[in-house]
Order: structure tokens, then C-alpha cells, then sequence
């Protein structure tokens, strides 16, 4: 099997097609979540304590079963549920039913589903669908990136005193020993905030921030947002500057221009 023009257009409308059917049972239920004293909305929580919800199974098993229907002979990895397909499978459908579980129970608009598609270990195709956002990003290779249907850009920001950074848990980064290089980085910086999840790309792909760095995440968290910051003209690797692959537990997206110079704050233990 190899990519064509057909192959990669099938791929990224039906990764964009399930993304955009689960929009109908997140929205109905965060409406109930909104409501805090509501019994039936319950969730549970994972060895790492972070929530799932009956929701996010539902609509994982929905993306399952329609990327199967149209593409038996891929394989699926995802959150929620073990993988599955065919193992030796060049394609393999990451999937993110809910990014942002905890804004989700809470009642909070930041939540987005989240499908990439990856080809002998490379990003393709992803998609971001924020349906209380109203905002859909698709992204495919060397197509561009898509913001409901307009194309979008990164920022043409060339230093770090003049950027907007956003960052991810500062636990992951004080637990990896990155702290101090977050925070020097961070005081360089015109201005720094920890974004939601996906919202952090969104804003990034769009121009309206400049920098996104994750100390620790997971795959599913990040393929999709990858092909999108890249198709929107910007840079996305690991803390080591290799390309974000299947076995990716880090992150640093960026407009491509500060991107090696945010690498450099982070490419030793000491402080600066």
C-alpha cells in the first residue's frame, strides 16, 4: 500500500467525518455536565488520576467503528481502548475521544476530539474538533492547515522577547528536572500562560500565540496538533528536536522561527 492523492483525500475525510460525528452526544452531555448538581453525570478515575467518563468510551468506540468501516485494513490505537487492526499495518488512526476530560466534567467549553493518522510512523492527516469552540481544524500533508474550512498561519514572531508561550503542567516539567529552564524561558518571554490542551495548538496554528512546550504527555495528545502546527507553517518536535512519532512522550510546537532557540533553553539540567 502506498500514499496517493485518492488514498490521502479518503484518509482525511474519514478522519474528519468521525471527528464531526461524535459533535452530537459530546455537546448533548456537557450540557448536562454544565450543570454540577446533576447525579447522572458521573466519571472515574484512571491510575493517574485523570478522569474518564462513559462519554469518552462512547464516542471512541463511534471513531472505531466508522475508521474500520472504511479502512479495514489499518490499524487503531487510542486513549481508551486497546489496539486494533491489522498489526502490520503501515497506517496506523491515533485517537483522543476527549482531550480536555477535565474541563469536560466541569462544565468547561475546552474540549476537543482528536484523530491523526499516521503513515510508516509519520503524521498525514490530523484533526481537531472543538464542537463548543466551534472550531474545526484539519490538516493533511503538505496540504495546509484548515481552520472550518479557511486556511491558517503561524506567526511571523523571530525572537523570544516578543513571543507568547504557552506550557503544560508544571509538575511534568519539575518532575523531569525542567523547571528552572521553563521558567528563565518564561522571563524571556513577552508574555506566558498554560493554555487548555488542543486550545494551546489552535491558538498556535492560527498566529495568535507562538510557542507551545509539554513535558510529558501522550501520543494521542499530540499527533494530531503536530501535522496541524506544521501544515499552518510551523515547527513541532521533541525536547530533542527528533520529528513526533508513535512513541513521542514530549512536545515543543512553535512558528518555526524560535524554535531552536526555545530547544537551547532546555538542552542542559543547570540553571542558565
Amino acid at each position: 500500500m502506498n500514499i496517493n492523492e485518492k488514498n490521502l483525500k479518503k484518509i482525511a475525510d474519514t478522519a474528519l467525518s468521525a471527528a464531526q460525528n461524535t459533535t452530537r452526544i459530546l455537546m448533548e452531555n456537557w450540557e448536562k455536565y454544565r450543570n454540577p448538581k446533576n447525579p447522572e453525570m458521573q466519571f472515574s478515575s484512571k491510575s493517574d488520576l485523570s478522569p474518564v467518563t462513559k462519554i469518552d468510551y462512547e464516542t471512541e468506540r463511534i471513531i472505531r467503528e466508522i475508521v474500520l468501516k472504511n479502512h479495514p485494513l489499518h490499524k487503531i490505537i487510542g486513549e481508551e481502548y486497546e489496539e486494533e487492526g491489522i498489526k502490520s499495518s503501515p497506517y496506523l488512526w491515533i485517537i483522543d475521544p476527549i482531550d480536555g476530560t477535565k474541563h469536560y466534567v466541569r462544565g468547561i467549553r475546552t474540549f476537543a476530539t482528536q484523530i491523526a493518522v499516521m503513515y510508516e510512523n509519520e503524521v498525514i492527516v490530523g484533526v481537531s474538533n472543538a464542537p463548543a469552540l466551534n472550531e474545526t481544524i484539519l490538516a493533511v500533508k503538505n496540504k495546509g492547515a484548515f481552520l472550518n474550512r479557511k486556511r491558517i498561519h503561524t506567526s511571523n514572531i523571530k525572537n523570544i522577547q516578543d513571543s507568547f508561550i504557552s506550557h503544560g503542567s508544571v509538575n511534568y516539567f519539575n518532575k523531569n528536572k525542567m523547571l528552572p529552564q521553563l521558567v528563565k524561558l518564561c522571563e524571556h518571554s513577552w508574555g506566558n500562560r498554560g493554555f487548555e490542551d488542543f486550545r494551546s495548538y489552535h491558538l498556535l496554528a492560527s498566529g495568535r500565540i507562538d510557542a507551545v512546550l509539554e513535558a510529558k504527555t501522550k501520543v494521542w495528545d499530540i499527533a494530531a496538533v503536530s501535522i496541524i502546527v506544521k501544515e499552518a507553517g510551523g515547527k513541532a518536535t521533541d525536547f530533542d528536536g527528533h520529528p513526533i512519532r508513535s512513541d513521542s512522550t514530549s512536545i515543543v510546537a512553535t512558528n518555526n522561527y524560535i524554535h531552536d532557540e526555545i530547544l537551547d533553553f532546555f538542552r542542559t539540567n543547570e540553571k542558565r
